[in-house]
């Protein structure tokens, strides 16, 4: 778990804020939910899967008008306590 820290801590990215905020708000749960310890957890699975799409519309030339589609998604961490054998 320190070194996905550190990874997303490092990245140059402004998407790894939003993934380190949801790795934290994982561990914070299984803490509290679960009673598990947070650095005794290992990250199981990453998703990053398509969200709704808000459909608008941005005038043109000549009274028309062209679609612009703002796209969201739905970012997912599954965690799953260490294994005794590593």
């Amino acid at each position: 778990m320190p070194e996905a820290r550190a990874i997303l801590a490092h990245a140059s990215r402004d998407v790894a804020r939003d993934w380190s905020k949801l790795l934290e708000s994982a561990v914070a749960n299984a803490e509290h939910n679960h009673e598990l310890i947070g650095d005794e957890l290992r990250i199981h699975a990453v998703k990053a899967d398509e969200g709704p799409t808000l459909k608008r519309f941005r005038p043109r030339a000549m009274g028309r008008a062209t679609k612009i589609r703002k796209r969201t998604s739905h970012l997912s961490i599954t965690l799953a306590p260490k294994d005794g054998d590593s």
